[in-house]
This record gives structure tokens, C-alpha cells and sequence, in this order.
């Protein structure tokens, strides 16, 4: 029998008895049988999606009067306006279903994890004969090992950097090692064994690519031990240099090492997650434990979560460790989830290994669960101090551009071509002072064949704000790039639309340095000066970061696009060259200039690449250099 949801909507929310009464027979009604609920709003947007081992028995909890409920829930309950059920065999599916609608809807009242290709990652591809190390910020199930993810980009950028100088990996850029008439400068300066100028043994290199991987995994001090070894033996047969080398290398690690903090006396792989839970605020903190070694830990902030903190900790638990890189045998926690048992047996089955989840009650391990928790209190503390000035500096923004209301949504506008080639434009989104990338938006503008700056923005003002975007909020400030004509321009669409004095409009322009101005301009409708900020210097610096992360999307938009029209007519002209042949060329070669600077010999090298095929590529790109130097 397959999932049934059982509609409980009715075509007008507010006829009939009260709503919470009516909701409460509604809730009568349902199943007692496990599944997933989900609770809208009037206009059908998701509030909060849960599961249940009894469906009647959890609603009916939610609307009975004389039950008292924690802030959060009582809040959902006065927008709640209908809901709906689906029915599954077992609580595990629901389990399954209720992730995979938090993972689409992203309701407010959830537990929900920002998408982890933010935070960069380490990517080693062991399928290749010399593989190398990058950096990823996306996780795909292409047979290579993950490491992270990291908590910024400059604590990756400092592993890699002692990687690339203790163990010597390949860094070549192309997608495989090619053979070279001369060293490349890593091997002249001592970074790289150099597979790509001298005879290097897979095995001798898969021995390398091994130590890397303990060390990424925690395993330092064994490696240091197997080092050691080494070493004496290198010593022993009078291989003083190859001993000297791996003195260095035993060195760099201790020193390494020396900066862990050992925190338990078993050297084994544990994760320990800490709730703090502070009115409308929770906050997961998780310390990895590799070996007995804390090697770092990391923050989740979740608004209005709701639901008890052992609720709370397993919706964390299921979203984190659905996506992870690794799993550990022993996971830590102050609050027990409810369904551990099914959680565990999620995380057996993805890792393939008993996984146990409990709340430890005395010992070292105590200490870690308090110490996670102490990372989420500060956490916590730091997360209100930032909503508290951003909060100021948005009053104070208010004051000082005289706005309608404090700006909590912010959208910024800029354009983007080459030469009137592939013109873009882009929209970026801050909301309480922050950005908000999941709500920014790029747009392809029509050909024009010249520059023109006022049609680019009047088209995407006009899509912005027509009748069929008006799903997304308005925003309190509307922020353009330019001075007063983009800014004319926008008034004037804007008017056209019906959205005058909706809500405030700016226009932001860069300093003339030959006209001696000294700072970035801010014009307002109405207005001939630009806004002089004086003493609040940091609200025009706020604006300025808001128009270069405008500027940012759009110019990586814009360059994509170049790229592709290049790859297509560089490539899509040439009979024999489909999708795929086309997608192969430009991974194996690292792009167009790859292609084009290629040999024969290496283009007959491909699989399906003939020598006529290769002769016509070249051709190809040979005629197009010719037409680009006239």
C-alpha cells in the first residue's frame, strides 16, 4: 500500500468555529498510524513539517487548549492554518520522508542546516594514478575521499599549504599528469615529486597519497611512528639523505601535533554535539574527536527552532550526518534523541558499522559533551551580539538616508559585459545586515551589440518587480549600481509598475579620483547631492560591501557565460565533436587555451579522438586565432 496523504485543507481557513477548535477536530480525525504532518499558513506556505509513531496523538497535542506550550510553539499556532498528513508503513519512512521535505521546503520552525557547499572541503581523487589535492566547496559520490568541511577557507588554505610542503603531492592543474621536456617550478623548489618530468612509481606515490590520508584523518601520531621507522631504517642502510628528508618530515609533523589538544586517552574517533537552547534561539556545536585529538569544531545557528532540545538534536543529527564524509562509531550528545534507535540505524546503514549515540553521565567524556556545549553558549552569545549591532547600524542607516523603515531586506542590482557581449545583470540580498545567497538571482539580458547600462537595468527592474516575481518579498531598500541616471531610470520603471513610494530606492556610484572625490557617492530620488555621511563612515562602508557583492555575482555570471560562448564556437562547429567528446576535451586539457596548445600526439592520446579528428580540431582553432588577430 502505497504513502496516502490524507488532505485535511479547507477551502476557507477562517469559516466555521474558531480555528484552533476546528484544527483540534480535524486533528481527531487523523490516523494512528505512523507518518509525516506538515503545517501551512493561510497562503499555503510550510511552517513546520514533523513526524509521528501516532499522527492523532502528536496533532491533538498541539491543539488542546488547556496544555501549555514553550514560546515557539505558541507562536506557530497562531499562524498555523491548516494541515496536512501522509501516511507511511513505519516510523523509519517517515523518518526518511519528513528529511527529504525539510530538505526541499526549508520551513521556518525547522531544524535546518545551510547547505553545506558553502564551507570548503578537501577532494583527493584515488581513482587517479597521481592524485592530488583541491579544494571543493560541493561533495559529489565520484569515488574520491572528501576531508572537512573546513570551517573557512583560510583553515583549509593553511592544511593545504603544510600538505603541499611536507608531503609533496603533484600539483599540476590538469585533469591528468602529462609528461613535460622540463621540471615544473613546484619540483624545482622541492613541493612536488614531479610525476609530470621524471619516472615516478605509482606504488612510491600511492605510499605518499596514504600518509597524507591518515594525516587528514587524525592518524598523526602513527604516522609519525611508521616515519620513525623509516627513518632508523634509511639510517641504518647509510641512505643519509633520504633520512635526513624524512627527519624533516617527522619534525613538521611533531610540530603539528604539538598544536592538538588530546582530550581522551583511548585514540578513538568519537563526534560530540552540544544544544544550547535561549528563547527563540538553539545553537548545535560539534567538536570532531580523530584519535583522541580535538581537531576542530563548528557552530550551527537555527532561529526558532521548535520542539524539546532532544527534538531538536535529532533533527540536527539526521541533516548533518545524511551528508557527511564520515561517520564515527560514537557519537556524543546532551540530549538523547527521542528516536536514537532509528537515527542509529540510519547511520549503520550509511556507514556500514554499528554507530552508537548516548548521553555520557561522568568521566572525560562528560567533560567533552560540557565543553560542546560551553562552544554553543558562545556561540550563541556572539550570534546576539551581531543581531544587536547589525540592528543599530540598520536604525542608524535609516536615520541617516531618512527610509521609510529600517532596512531589514536589502537587494542591490549591477550589470555586467564585455565590450556589449554577453550582457548579465544580478541581484544580490542581504536581510538583517547579512547576506542571504540562497535569494540571489541572475538574469541574461537580450542582446544589445553596444553598451547600454540604462536598458540593462530597466529590463531587470521590469523582471524583477512584474507580476510574475511578486512571489518573492519586496525589499525595504532597493540598491542600484550607478549614480543618477541608473537611478532615474530605475524611478521610472518602478512608476511604471505601480511601485513608486512602495519602498525606498538608492543609487551608489564609484568616487571620480579626477574630479579629487574622496568617496563612493549615495544618491536618493529626489535628491541632487549625494548623502554626506560624515561621522558614520561605516554606513557607507556597508553599502559599499553590499554593491561589490553585487558586482562579484555578476561578474562570475558574466564570465561563465563568455566561457560557454567560447567552448561553443571554438568546439560546436567542428562534425564529430558532440557533448560529450566536447565535455572530455575540456576536462582532460583544463580548457580552451589546453586545447588549443595541445599536440597532435596528445589529442590522438583521447579515446574516439582519430588522427583526421585531430588534425580538424586544430585546424579549427588555428583559423579562429587567425580571425581574432584581424
Amino acid at each position: 500500500m502505497p504513502n496516502q496523504p490524507l488532505d485535511t485543507t479547507t477551502e476557507n481557513p477562517t469559516d466555521g468555529p474558531d480555528r484552533l477548535d476546528r484544527l483540534a477536530i480535524e486533528a481527531a480525525r487523523a490516523a494512528v498510524t505512523p507518518g509525516v504532518y506538515v503545517m501551512r499558513d493561510e497562503r499555503g506556505t510550510i511552517l513546520y513539517v514533523g513526524k509521528a509513531r501516532n499522527l492523532r496523538k502528536r496533532l491533538q497535542s498541539y491543539f488542546q487548549k488547556q496544555r501549555p506550550h514553550d514560546p515557539k510553539t505558541t507562536l506557530l499556532l497562531t499562524r498555523v492554518s491548516t494541515f496536512e498528513t501522509t501516511l507511511t508503513h513505519t516510523e523509519k519512512e517517515a523518518l526518511i520522508l519528513e528529511s527529504n521535505l525539510i530538505k526541499r521546503h526549508r520551513p521556518r520552525f525547522n531544524v535546518v542546516l545551510k547547505d553545506d557547499k558553502r564551507y570548503p572541503s578537501l577532494r583527493l581523487n584515488i581513482t587517479d594514478p597521481y592524485p592530488r589535492l583541491t579544494v571543493v566547496r560541493k561533495l559529489k559520490s565520484d569515488g574520491a575521499l572528501y576531508f572537512g568541511p573546513y570551517a573557512s577557507s583560510g583553515a583549509v588554505r593553511q592544511t593545504l599549504k603544510f600538505i603541499n610542503k611536507t608531503f609533496k603531492l603533484c600539483k599540476c592543474r590538469c585533469e591528468t599528469v602529462k609528461k613535460r621536456s622540463r621540471p615544473c617550478l613546484n619540483h624545482q623548489m622541492g613541493l612536488c615529486m614531479g610525476p609530470c618530468f621524471q619516472e615516478v612509481s605509482p606504488k612510491a606515490y600511492s605510499e605518499v597519497v596514504k600518509e597524507v590520508v591518515a594525516f587528514l584523518r587524525g592518524r598523526t601520531p602513527a604516522l609519525l611512528r611508521k616515519i620513525k621507522k623509516q627513518m632508523q631504517a634509511a639510517a641504518l642502510a647509510q641512505d643519509y639523505e633520504n633520512a635526513a628528508k624524512l627527519r624533516d618530515k617527522m619534525f613538521a609533523l611533531e610540530q603539528t601535533l604539538e598544536k592538538q589538544i588530546s582530550v581522551s586517552t583511548d585514540f578513538k574517533d568519537r563526534d560530540v554535539v552540544g544544544i544550547f537552547v535561549a528563547e527563540d534561539l538553539s545553537v548545535a556545536a560539534l567538536l570532531r574527536v580523530r584519535g583522541g585529538f580535538l581537531l576542530g569544531s563548528r557552530g550551527f545557528v537555527f532561529e526558532n527552532a521548535l520542539g524539546a532540545p532532544e527534538d531538536q538534536m535529532g533533527a540536527f543529527l539526521r541533516q548533518y550526518y545524511e551528508s557527511a564524509v564520515h561517520v564515527p562509531g560514537e557519537i556524543l550528545v546532551n540530549h538523547l534523541p527521542v528516536d536514537h534507535l532509528l537515527v542509529e540505524e540510519a547511520l549503520h546503514d550509511q556507514r556500514g558499522r554499528r554507530v552508537t549515540i548516548y548521553t555520557p553521565q561522568r568521566g572525560d567524556k562528560e567533560k567533552l559533551v560540557q565543553l560542546a556545549v560551553q562552544n554553543a553558549r558562545q556561540t550563541a552569545l556572539a550570534h546576539r551580539s551581531q543581531q544587536a549591532s547589525n540592528s543599530a547600524l540598520l536604525m542608524r542607516l535609516q536615520q541617516r538616508l531618512h527610509l521609510k523603515r529600517p532596512p531589514a531586506r536589502i537587494e542591490c542590482f549591477d550589470n555586467s559585459h564585455l565590450a556589449g557581449s554577453d550582457p548579465v545583470s544580478a541581484m544580490v540580498v542581504f536581510e538583517n545586515g547579512q547576506p542571504r545567497p540562497d535569494a540571489y538571482r541572475r538574469y541574461k539580458m537580450g542582446p544589445s551589440g553596444k553598451p547600454d547600462d540604462y536598458a540593462h537595468m530597466a529590463e531587470v527592474v521590469r523582471r524583477r518587480f512584474d507580476k510574475d516575481d511578486q512571489g518573492r518579498p519586496w525589499p525595504d531598500l532597493l540598491l542600484v549600481d550607478g549614480g543618477k541616471g541608473q537611478l532615474n531610470v530605475t524611478l521610472a520603471i518602478l512608476a511604471d509598475l505601480q511601485l513608486d513610494g512602495g519602498f525606498d530606492v538608492a543609487g551608489i556610484a564609484k568616487k571620480d579620483v579626477d574630479q579629487g572625490e574622496q568617496q563612493d557617492k549615495v544618491y536618493l530620488a529626489g535628491r541632487t547631492n549625494p548623502v554626506a555621511f560624515g561621522r558614520d563612515a561605516d554606513l557607507l562602508l556597508f553599502l559599499q560591501r553590499i554593491r561589490d557583492e553585487a558586482h562579484r555575482w555578476a561578474i562570475t555570471f558574466q564570465r561563465q557565460r563568455r566561457n560557454r560562448s567560447a567552448l561553443h564556437s571554438a568546439l560546436d562547429a567542428i562534425q564529430g565533436v558532440g557533448p560529450k567528446r566536447k565535455a572530455q576535451l575540456f576536462k582532460h586539457f583544463g580548457g580552451l587555451a589546453g586545447i588549443a596548445n595541445a599536440s597532435l600526439e596528445e589529442l590522438q592520446r583521447l579515446p574516439g579522438i582519430t588522427r583526421p579528428l585531430a588534425e580538424t580540431i586544430l585546424a579549427a582553432f588555428s583559423a579562429e586565432t587567425s580571425t581574432d588577430d584581424t
